[in-house]
């Protein structure tokens, strides 16, 4: 039977096994197409209290496990995304729009996900603590218990796995409610992988789902630690359910990052990078580069190799032509991109390149003038979109840069990196390139914004992971039993 055999998840939930949902099903939508691939189960309330009870179960018994088990079953699930790569690349390109490159890169970072996962079981959780009275005294980190996971369209596999895997490896359990548009390739996909990785029944429940579904995910009392991507409207509303239940909120939020160009830098690479930073997956990416901020003696020039390049680049299905950009994930999402552009155009930006778009398919975009009364620089446009604007100073540059509710990722391009260095030390974002656009990912390095950008570095590597995953609890142990004075 095939990995990823229709008969096993059509129309299904999983909580352990393939059920039918309360809340029916819903069609899988190529976007460059408007086929139907297949329908996905999609959750209920009841569906998120019953997948609950079974998980509180489930993860007591897990936590318990000795860590060298939980550890072979993250290893086993690490090998499995290359051993269906076939499968599940199909899914990622006919359900999320992408093209091969990036793919590739998504599977890449769900094996090394899984690889750096396996290895939390064995870090310390712990420490001894010095103690005034005559007793052992630790501080030790325990599993939360069940984690909530709330997962975007966008890189589907990748912003899925980078929570369910450590979560699952450090003794809880989780419950995971993928974006309905991509329910197969950001959903079915981790069941399967899991479910063949030999993970006992209980500990992980796949549960595609809109904002009702997530809501009550939020809201359930035996989900202590809620892990969310997505959109900073929507960041906000589940930080303000997740603090009115008590719970820990960790959120990955909206971005319009900026990329400054010094006059210094290559300008053939830095159009080069711009290009990638903003037009990469058809610019749906938290950390796409928005606003490219360019030294006015290059300026011209700069914009002049941009609008060419973008000019160039194919776009189209990526299931039958090689495309450097494929469909925008719906219609709503599409119409959202084109107003933010001609809204630009009507406030005074200058379009050089693209604003058309065909079906779903958009091109990919350069506006120049752009101030911030333009809204495709100043707010987050999730689209191939490039907003050129020129500096003269340093100052200018980092002012800027700075003036934005958004601090996720930065791009310095320079001849000097460390000139690149110390300008990043003066604009607050989580995360920075010098000598690199602003879209980079690695399973075991800290990812996270500040600002509107999201509540901090709680995803990658070892220490956010333990600390996103995990309560610290204080333990200590006598002896004997004191003697009280009353």
């Amino acid at each position: 039977m095939a990995f990823l055999n229709d008969e096993i998840w059509q129309g299904r939930i999983f909580n352990g096994t393939w059920v039918a949902s309360a809340g029916g099903d819903a069609p899988v939508i190529e976007p460059a197409t408007g086929n139907e691939l297949g329908r996905t189960g999609i959750a209920a309330p009841a569906d998120v209290a019953a997948a609950s009870a079974i998980a509180v179960e489930a993860q007591r018994s897990w936590a318990a496990t000795p860590f060298q088990e939980r550890a072979a079953v993250l290893r086993r699930a690490a090998a499995l995304w290359g051993a269906h790569a076939a499968e599940i690349s199909y899914w990622l390109i006919r359900e999320s729009g992408s093209i091969g490159g990036k793919v590739g890169f998504e599977l890449h970072v769900a094996e090394q996900e899984c690889h750096e996962a396996a290895a939390l079981p064995a870090h310390p959780l712990g420490c001894v603590l010095p103690s005034e009275a005559p007793r052992l005294s630790m501080q030790r980190r325990v599993p939360a218990g069940v984690v909530g996971v709330i997962a975007p369209f966008n890189a589907p596999l990748i912003l899925s796995i980078r929570s369910v895997a450590p979560a699952l490896a450090l003794g809880n359990a989780v419950i995971l409610k993928p974006d309905p548009r991509t329910a197969v390739c950001g959903g079915v996909v981790l069941a399967r992988v899991f479910e063949e990785a030999g993970l006992p029944p209980g500990l992980l429940h796949v549960l595609p789902g809109g904002a009702e579904t997530g809501a009550a995910l939020v809201a359930d009392p035996a989900v202590r630690v809620i892990s969310f991507t997505g959109s900073t409207a929507a960041g906000r509303l589940v930080g303000e359910a997740a603090g009115k239940h008590l719970k820990r909120a960790h959120l990955e939020l909206g971005g319009n990052s900026a990329m400054i160009v010094l006059e210094d830098a290559d300008l053939d690479r830095a159009v080069g990078a711009a290009a990638w930073g903003t037009f990469f997956h058809q610019g749906q990416i938290c950390m796409t580069t928005g606003r490219h901020l360019v030294h006015s003696s290059i300026y011209d020039d700069y914009v002049r190799l941009l609008a060419e390049k973008a000019d160039a680049l194919p776009v189209g299905d990526p299931a039958t032509e090689e495309v450097a950009l494929g469909p925008i994930i719906d219609a709503a999402q599409r119409d959202k991109i084109h107003n933010l552009v001609t809204a630009s155009v009507d406030a005074g930006a200058v379009l050089v390149a693209g604003g058309t778009y065909s079906g779903l398919f958009y091109r990919p975009t350069v506006l120049t003038d752009a101030t911030a009364s333009a809204p495709a620089y100043r707010e987050e446009v999730f689209g191939p979109v490039a907003s050129v604007t020129p500096f003269s100073t340093e100052d200018e540059a980092v002012k800027l840069a700075a003036d934005s509710e958004y601090g996720l990722s930065l791009g310095i391009l320079t001849g000097d990196s460390m000139r690149g260095l110390a300008l990043a030390e003066r604009i607050p974002t989580g995360i920075v390139h010098v000598n690199d656009q602003t879209v980079n990912d690695e399973a075991l390095a800290p990812f996270g914004g500040v600002r509107a950008s999201g509540t901090g570095s709680r995803f990658g590597g070892a220490q956010a992971n333990i600390e996103a995953f995990t309560e610290t609890r204080w333990v200590t142990v006598r002896g004997d039993i004191p003697s009280f004075p009353f």
